[in-house]
């Protein structure tokens, strides 16, 4: 029998974790009415009282960080990476199927986040309190805090498949900082509750760790069967 791929069981027991965290985060603010907490009231309100315009300004550049196009350059640049990394030819069909699956992962990752959150339908913050910001739907879990994760998670997945270089970890932690700019923004806007977004980190962990390794590593791809050409040689010529 063939073995699991390494990092396979690590990915699902963190999928575990994360489903039985998001779990209990929805019980608790469902026995709550889906109204919001006592700590996430002193936030919000907190956000509300501090917001100069210079800051809401860079608040405002940092949340559209998390909608829209840059999330999809992410994966696409992830997509990209996968490719690159390859470390024998393969097939021109895998290499587009490797190229599109971060795309995928984030798109359908969104459909499933948006299911979740009409599921649960839980209240946004009221209309007075939000700045730059026009949302629409429910507020549980946040789709910002939820898209920028798993892009920076797919494009960090992509760089530490490669080699590793002296700039990975900054680029590293300048990604984690950015999704977690991203989910925060939105809770000094007011067009969120503070545990819209973990719930959103949550639900973007575990989709993360379950879709991953389903990504097939670059030495289990079936490789080109065509050998090398030599330059200035053609293969048909007898």
């Amino acid at each position: 029998m063939r073995g699991r791929r390494p990092g396979v069981g690590t990915a699902l027991g963190a999928a575990g974790i994360a489903f039985v965290l998001f779990a209990v985060l929805t019980a608790v603010l469902a026995v709550h009415g889906w109204g919001p907490h006592r700590i996430e009231s002193a936030m919000h309100s907190w956000a509300v009282a501090h917001r100069p315009s210079p800051a809401v300004r860079i608040v405002g550049i940092v949340t559209d960080l998390g909608t829209g196009v840059p999330p999809y350059l992410a994966a696409l640049a992830a997509g990209f990476l996968l490719v690159r990394h390859a470390t024998r030819p393969v097939r021109r069909i895998v290499s587009i199927a490797l190229f599109c699956a971060p795309l995928v992962v984030l798109a359908a990752g969104q459909l499933a986040r948006h299911v979740t959150m009409r599921v649960f339908a839980r209240p946004r913050p009221p209309t007075a309190d939000w700045v730059v910001a026009s949302p629409s739907g429910y507020s549980y879990p946040s789709g910002h805090a939820f898209t920028a994760a798993v892009a920076a998670g797919l494009l960090a997945w992509a760089i530490l498949r490669g080699p590793r270089r002296p700039w990975t970890p900054p680029v590293l932690a300048l990604l984690g900082l950015a999704a977690c700019a991203v989910g925060l923004s939105r809770v000094y806007l007011g067009v969120h509750w503070p545990f819209d977004i973990v719930g959103g980190w949550l639900l973007a962990a575990l989709w993360l760790c379950l879709t991953l390794p389903l990504i097939p590593p670059i030495a289990a791809l079936p490789a080109d069967p065509r050998p090398p050409t030599a330059p200035g040689c053609d293969p048909g010529a007898r």
